[in-house]
C-alpha cells in the first residue's frame, strides 16, 4: 500500500457544481507569494474559513456489507468445501471485505492466500503481481534475502512455460503410423525459386492436415514436389520446420522467423510445432516492449504460454505500464476469446486488480472507467456484480456522469450493497433534493442495524442541530470516521472558538494519525499564531508523506513548512537534541517526529536519525512510512557495520528473524556496537523457540549497554532488559533496570516497574507507578489500560472508560466490560458490548470472546459464525480452531 492516502478521491467539488465563491483564493495566494496572513484579526474571518474548509466525506469505492462478520463467515464456510477453481474468487472477496474495513495487513494476507492456493498459472500471475504492487518500495527486502541465500517467492515471477503443460491428443491413426515400420520417403517443398527437401513421414506426423496431404488421398500424397509458395512461409522457415520434424527442436531461430513458423503451425494445426514456437518466443520476453509487441501474436494465434508470459511482464510493471497507451489498449480492447487465451477464466480478478491500480493513479480517468466497465462485464455472481457496479458508480459520480452513476448505484443496491444508497443520496443532493437524500438514509437506518457511515452521510442533509447529533452517533458507532471530528473542529473555527476546535481535532489525533486531521490542526495553530506547534504538525505531515499538498492540491506542504519556520526561533543542533529528549520522555511521538525531521535538514548523521524516525513511525502504527525511513537509514549509513544493522532491522520488521540475526552477527564481527547487539537480542528472542535463550538475550542487552550510545536508546535497552529479567523471575535486577531507565528520562519504564511491584504483591505501588506515567505521558491511553490491572473493579472500570474515550480502538476495555457483564449473568449486554467494537474493528480476540459467549448461551449458529469470521482474520489461531471444531460438532 502506498504512503499517501487517496485523500482526494472525492472532494466537496466532486459532489456539487463548482462554486467560484466557495474558496477565498487570497490566503493561499499570499502563501504562494511567501507571506503568512495575520489570521487572528477580526478582519480575517473569511480567510480563516477558507483555510479550514472541510470536504464532504468521500463515497468510498469499497465493498462495505452491513454485517461483515456474516460475509466473512460465509466465505470461510465456502472455502472449506469449494472446488479448487473457486478458491481465488472467494479469497478475492475476502480481500475486498478487509479493504472496506481498512485492514491493510489482513488484505495482504488474503492476497497471499490467493497466491499460495492458486489453482491456475493465471491466478498465480495475477495475485503474484498484485502482491508485488502492494509491496512497492519493498524490493530491497528481496535483495537482502538473496544476500542471505534465501528467496522471497512472492517477489519472484513464475516460470510460465514449466507451469503450463503441453497436452496434445494424438489420433489413433497417427499412433499407428508412428509405431509402424514405414520407410521414410522424401518430399520436396518448393517456395519461390528454392527447394527444401523434407522427410515425408516426419512432416506428416506434424498434424492431421499434413498427414492427409502427404499420406492420405490427396494428389500431393503421390507427388515428390509440392509448391508452398502461397502459404506465407519462407524457405528459412520451412527448413526450420523440417529440422523440427526430425529433432523436435527450434534452437537459434530468430524471433521474426519464430513468429512466421507460429502462424504457419497454427494454420496447419501443427500442435507440437506451435507449442515449441510458443515456448521459445515466451523465453525471449524480458521487457515491457517485448510483451507489448508479442501479445498481439499470442492472442491472434491462441498461444497460451506466450500470452501468459507477456501478461506477467506487464502486470509486474504496474503501475508504470499504465502510462503506455499500447498496454491500456491491450487490456481494454481484447475480446472474450482473446482474454481466455491471455488470462484463462480469471478475467474478473484481472480487472479487479487493474481497476484498483488505475483508481490509485487517477480515479476519474478514461482508463479507470474502461477497466471498471470490463469488471462489470466479467462479474459472475451478485457479490462480484455489486462491487463492480458500486465502483463504476463512484467513478461516474466523480466524472459528473450523474445519470450513469445513478443507474449503477441502483444496480449495486439491488444486488445487495446497501452502502451504495449513500451514492444515490449524494446524487439527489446534487439535484437539489436534500430532503430526499435525508429520507433515503433514514429509511436505511430504520431498516437495518445502523452503522456509523449511515449517520455521517445523513448529517450532510440536515440542519445544524440535527447534524451535530448525527455526527455524534456516527463516531459512537464507528470512531474510525474522521469527518465528524473535522467538521466540528471547522465549525468551532467559524465561530472563533479556536481552543474548542483544537480540543476536537486532538480527540482523533490521540488515537489515529490522519494526514487530513494534521493538516486541519496546522491551520488551527495558525489561527492561534502558535507557529511552533504549526511547524511540528507540518513537519510530521512531511515525514509521513513528503509530497503532500494542501489547498486541494495547489500548494506543496513543504512550501508552508519553509514559510512557517520563518516565524519560529532557529534551533541549533543542541536545541534539537534537548527538544527530542523532552518529547521522548513526555511520550510525545508526533513531537519527536517533528524534531527529527528538522534535524535531518542539518548536517547531522542522517542514518541514525532516519533509524530513530522509523522507530517512532512503528510506534504510531505507520509501518509503510517506517519501512521507508529504515531504507533511508540504510542508504545514509556512514559505515558498513551500521548499514548491516539497518538491513537486519529491515529483515526483522518483515518477519525474517533468522536473516536479521545473521546481519547483526555480521555487523558485530566488524565492530561491537550498541545497535548491533540490540538487534541481535531482538532477533534471537523472536527466532528461537528455546526458552533458555533468555539468558543469552540478557547478555546481549548487557553488551549493548556497554557500548557507546545516547540515553534515548540506552533507556529503551534498560527497559527491554528489565522485561526479560522479569520473565526470568529476577525481579530485583529488573527493578534496578527500570529505575536506571527512569533516571535517564525513559518514562515508559514506569510500566515495567509497576509490573515488578505487582508481581511482588504490591498493587498499591504498581498503581502509583502507573499514575506517574499517566501524569507524564502526552499519549496515555495505554497507561490507563495498564493501571486498570492494579486496582479494584470500580476503579478499573473508570480507567477503562477513560481508555475508550482517549482511544476507542483499543479492544481490551470492551473485552473487560463484556466479561464483567457475563460474570453478572447479563449475557445479552455482554454480547452487545463486544458487538459495539466488532462493528468497526475485525479483531480476533473480540470475535473469539463473542463466539465463546454464544456457545455458553447455546447459540450454536452465532458461535459458529464468529468462529468462522475469526479464522478469516487468523486461519492458524489454535484456540480458535479448537473452539470452531467443538462448536462445529453441535451444528444443527
Amino acid at each position: 500500500m502506498r504512503l499517501c492516502p487517496m485523500r482526494t478521491f472525492f472532494t466537496a467539488d466532486s459532489c456539487k457544481e463548482s462554486n467560484p465563491s466557495a474558496l477565498n483564493p487570497q490566503p493561499w495566494l499570499q502563501i504562494e507569494r511567501g507571506k503568512l496572513p495575520k489570521l487572528s484579526s477580526q478582519s480575517s474571518s473569511a480567510s480563516i474559513e477558507s483555510l479550514v474548509k472541510v470536504a464532504q466525506p468521500p463515497i468510498l469505492p469499497f465493498f462495505k456489507p452491513i454485517d461483515y462478520v456474516e460475509v466473512l463467515a460465509q466465505i470461510h464456510e465456502e472455502l472449506e468445501s469449494c472446488v479448487p477453481q473457486e478458491r481465488s474468487n472467494l479469497l478475492l472477496l475476502q480481500y475486498q471485505v478487509f479493504r472496506g474495513l481498512g485492514e491493510v495487513k489482513l488484505m495482504q494476507r488474503s492476497l497471499r492466500a490467493a497466491w499460495q492456493r492458486a489453482d491456475t498459472v493465471h491466478e498465480k500471475i495475477i495475485f503474484g503481481a498484485w502482491l508485488k504492487y502492494e509491496k512497492q518500495g519493498e524490493e530491497l527486502i528481496a535483495e537482502l534475502l538473496r544476500s542471505c541465500g534465501k528467496c522471497a517467492q512472492e517477489f519472484e515471477p513464475i516460470d510460465v512455460a514449466s507451469t503450463l503443460s503441453f497436452d496434445v491428443n494424438v489420433s489413433s491413426q497417427e499412433r499407428i503410423l508412428i509405431n509402424g515400420s514405414h520407410i521414410s520417403q522424401d518430399v520436396i517443398f518448393t517456395i519461390g525459386n528454392e527447394k527444401i527437401t523434407c522427410d515425408r513421414q516426419k512432416i506428416s506426423e506434424l498434424s492431421e492436415p499434413f498427414h492427409a496431404m502427404l499420406k492420405g488421398h490427396f494428389s500431393e500424397s503421390h507427388s515428390e514436389s509440392i509448391d508452398l509458395s502461397e502459404n506465407n512461409i519462407s524457405p528459412s522457415g520451412m527448413r526450420a520446420i523440417s529440422y523440427f520434424s526430425v529433432t523436435g527442436s527450434l534452437i537459434e531461430i530468430p524471433p521474426n522467423l519464430l513468429l512466421e513458423i507460429l502462424v504457419f503451425a497454427n494454420k496447419y494445426c501443427c500442435e507440437r510445432l506451435k507449442d515449441a514456437c510458443d515456448r521459445r518466443l515466451a523465453s525471449l520476453v524480458s521487457s515491457k516492449e517485448d510483451a507489448v509487441e508479442l501479445m498481439e501474436y499470442a492472442l491472434d494465434e491462441n498461444s497460451y504460454v506466450l500470452a501468459a508470459t507477456c501478461l506477467q511482464v506487464l502486470l509486474r510493471d504496474l503501475p508504470d505500464c499504465l502510462n503506455d497507451n499500447r498496454v491500456v489498449e491491450i487490456f481494454i480492447h481484447t475480446n472474450k476469446q482473446q482474454l481466455e487465451v491471455m488470462v484463462g477464466p480469471t478475467s474478473f480478478a484481472l480487472f479487479c486488480f487493474l481497476s484498483e491500480v488505475s483508481m490509485n493513479l487517477n480515479s476519474s480517468s478514461d482508463t479507470t472507467a474502461h477497466f471498471l466497465e470490463r469488471l462489470v462485464d466479467f462479474a459472475e455472481n451478485d457479490k462480484q456484480r455489486l462491487l463492480a457496479f458500486h465502483q463504476l458508480g463512484c467513478v461516474r459520480l466523480l466524472r459528473k456522469e450523474y445519470d450513469d452513476a445513478r443507474c449503477l448505484f441502483k444496480d449495486a443496491v439491488n444486488a445487495g450493497h446497501v452502502y451504495s444508497v449513500a451514492g444515490l443520496a449524494r446524487l439527489d443532493y446534487i439535484k437539489g433534493e436534500k430532503l430526499l437524500s435525508y429520507e433515503k438514509l433514514s429509511a436505511v437506518i430504520s431498516s437495518v442495524a445502523p452503522l456509523g457511515w449511515m449517520y455521517q452521510e445523513r448529517s450532510l442533509y440536515c440542519d445544524d442541530e440535527t447534524r451535530w447529533k448525527d455526527l455524534e452517533k456516527a463516531i459512537n458507532l464507528d470512531p474510525t470516521l474522521i469527518y465528524p471530528y473535522m467538521y466540528r473542529a471547522a465549525s468551532f473555527i467559524k465561530t472563533h472558538d479556536a481552543q474548542d476546535a483544537l480540543a476536537e481535532i486532538n480527540r482523533i489525533l490521540g488515537f489515529k494519525l490522519s494526514l487530513e486531521c494534521l493538516e486541519l490542526r496546522f491551520f488551527i495553530y495558525l489561527t492561534l499564531e502558535d507557529y511552533k506547534a504549526a511547524l511540528y504538525d507540518v513537519q510530521t505531515i512531511l515525514t509521513l508523506c513528503p509530497d503532500y499538498r494542501v489547498f486541494e492540491g495547489r500548494v506543496a506542504a513543504s512550501q508552508l513548512c519553509t514559510l512557517v519556520r520563518e516565524h519560529v526561533e532557529h534551533w541549533t543542533t543542541a536545541d534539537c537534541w534537548a527538544r527530542l529528549y523532552d518529547c521522548w520522555s513526555a511520550v510525545d511521538d508526533i513531537g519527536s517526529l517533528s524534531v527529527i525531521y528538522q534535524m535531518l535538514e542539518s548536517d547531522a548523521a542522517k542514518g541514525v536519525l532516519y533509524f530513530r524516525q522509523s522507530l517512532l513511525l512503528l510506534r504510531l502504527n505507520c509501518p509503510e512510512a517506517a519501512m521507508r525511513s529504515l531504507q533511508l537509514a540504510r542508504q545514509h549509513a556512514s559505515t558498513e557495520h551500521e548499514r548491516l544493522v539497518y538491513e537486519g532491522w529491515i529483515l526483522y520488521d518483515t518477519g525474517y528473524y533468522d536473516e536479521g540475526l545473521r546481519k547483526a552477527e555480521e555487523s558485530i564481527s566488524m565492530k561491537r556496537s550498541f545497535e548491533a547487539f540490540f538487534l541481535k537480542a531482538y532477533a534471537l528472542a523472536d527466532s528461537s523457540l528455546d526458552s533458555s535463550c533468555s539468558s543469552t538475550v540478557i547478555l546481549l542487552l548487557e553488551d549493548a549497554l556497554k557500548c557507546p550510545s545516547d540515553n534515548l536508546r540506552k533507556g529503551q535497552a534498560l527497559n527491554n532488559l528489565g522485561s526479560v529479567l522479569v520473565d526470568c523471575g529476577k525481579f530485583d535486577s529488573a527493578a534496578n533496570c527500570y529505575i536506571n531507565a527512569l533516571n535517564i528520562q525513559h518514562t515508559r519504564a514506569h510500566q515495567g516497574l509497576a509490573r515488578v511491584h505487582c508481581l511482588k504483591n504490591d498493587k498499591v505501588a504498581a498503581y502509583k507507578e502507573m499514575t506517574e506515567l499517566i501524569q507524564k505521558a502526552k499519549n496515555n491511553a495505554s497507561a490507563y489500560e495498564k493501571r486498570s490491572e492494579y486496582c479494584d473493579r470500580e476503579l478499573a472500570k473508570a480507567d477503562l472508560e477513560m481508555v475508550t474515550r482517549l482511544d476507542p480502538l483499543r479492544v481490551y476495555p470492551y473485552r473487560y466490560r463484556a466479561a464483567v457483564l457475563m460474570d453478572n449473568h447479563k449475557e445479552e449486554e455482554a454480547i452487545a458490548e463486544l458487538s459495539k467494537a466488532i462493528a468497526f474493528k475485525a479483531d480476533l480476540h473480540l470475535l473469539h470472546l463473542r463466539a465463546a459467549f454464544h456457545e455458553h448461551k447455546g447459540d450454536v449458529l452465532g458461535a459458529l459464525r464468529d468462529c468462522r469470521a475469526a479464522l478469516s482474520v487468523d486461519p492458524n489461531h489454535q484456540e480458535m480452531l479448537e473452539l470452531h471444531s467443538r462448536v462445529n460438532t453441535h451444528e444443527p
